[in-house]
């Protein structure tokens, strides 16, 4: 069963607000620092501890790449 505190939350961005995002979390990550997001109203605190992966999904009718970011709580 889900937690109170369980969310899955998919946010569209235009692409300059994209890449402003991604050049923010480059830089956090190249610098050691923790990155801060707001998501769909919530400041995400992601530490540096965390780890990166790149996943690719493909079916049928599309193609999908991930950049995940994940860590324990």
């Amino acid at each position: 069963m889900p937690s109170n505190n369980s969310r899955d939350v998919e946010k569209e961005y235009a692409k300059a607000e994209f890449v402003a995002k991604l050049r923010r979390l480059a830089d956090a990550i190249e610098k050691g620092d923790r990155f801060e997001i707001q998501i769909a109203g919530e400041r995400i605190y992601v530490p540096v501890r965390a780890n990166f992966t790149v996943e690719h999904e493909r079916s049928a009718t599309e193609e999908e790449i991930e950049f995940q970011i994940k860590w324990a709580l």
